[in-house]
């Protein structure tokens, strides 16, 4: 059994040995970024507490940034396998995990309006995620009606502030 001693120590009862409070406040520190870094590196953003809106922990945005759907174009009949192509201005871009300033990662979003921008981009099968830095996707889509849109994430899948994202673009596939 542990029990907080005198001047902030975490000691064992009945032992004389005893560790100070702030060691193993560090290495739970330590243990919960190894967890992030792996959770953003596997492409699992809602371990991170998605849950939970980024209240002040946001990544800006560059001013002036612009982001949009190259190809195919709105209104576009086109076939499946469909080849879309990702156009970034006014930032760089970066793999999820790498915080560098001006920069973030695509998520195609198919078929689904723009997730809640307070939280961490959901990973599924309308919300894709590019955390290695493409820019372009081979996307297989049954014929049929549907909706692409871009939303630029940071190095942890949160939407800047202000938001990045490219105008939604109709598309059919035959």
């Amino acid at each position: 059994m542990l029990a907080r001693g005198g001047n902030n120590m975490i000691t064992r009862k009945g032992n004389p040995i005893s560790v100070p409070a702030a060691s193993h406040r560090a290495a739970r520190s330590r243990a919960s970024t190894m967890i992030s870094i792996l959770a953003l590196a596997l492409g699992f953003p809602n371990l991170l507490g998605a849950n939970e809106p980024m209240k002040g922990d946001v990544t800006p945005s560059a001013k002036g940034a612009n982001l949009e759907i190259i190809s195919p174009k709105d209104g576009d009949i086109v076939t499946s396998p469909v080849i879309v192509k990702f156009g970034l201005a006014g930032m760089g871009v970066a793999p999820a995990g790498v915080d560098r300033e001006k920069t973030g990662h695509h998520h195609l979003i198919v078929d689904v309006p723009l997730p809640n921008l307070e939280f961490a981009i959901p990973k599924d099968a309308n919300h894709r995620h590019f955390g290695g830095g493409q820019t372009q996707v081979s996307l297989e889509l049954k014929p049929g009606k549907h909706t692409l849109q871009l939303l630029l994430g940071d190095y942890r899948h949160i939407p800047h502030n202000p938001p990045l994202s490219s105008k939604v673009i109709n598309i059919t596939v035959h």
